[in-house]
């Protein structure tokens, strides 16, 4: 999986960063032609590929993309009477 962001679209609302499950975005330490600081992936991150930071950026400046021939594991739990299974 490949996670692309267009620096100069963000207009820096912070969403992205604020709402990762496995804050794996932080601010970037330049400024992109809006003069806000867009996000980046952290150096060290734990990010799963929810695809949340793309679905919920209003700027479309985030996308989430699978390389060809790369299988999507996802970790699934069954939640049943409260209990995770």
């Amino acid at each position: 999986m490949t996670i692309t962001i267009i620096e100069d679209w963000c207009k820096g609302c912070e969403l992205c960063i604020n709402r990762c499950p496995t804050s794996s975005l932080e601010k970037s330490k330049d400024l992109n032609k809006k003069g806000v600081y867009p996000p980046r992936l952290k150096e060290e991150n734990e990010c799963n590929f929810c695809r949340l930071c793309e679905l919920i950026c209003p700027d479309f400046a985030i996308t989430v993309t699978q390389e060809a021939g790369e299988e999507r594991v996802q970790k699934q739990k069954l939640i049943l009477g409260g209990v995770a299974r």
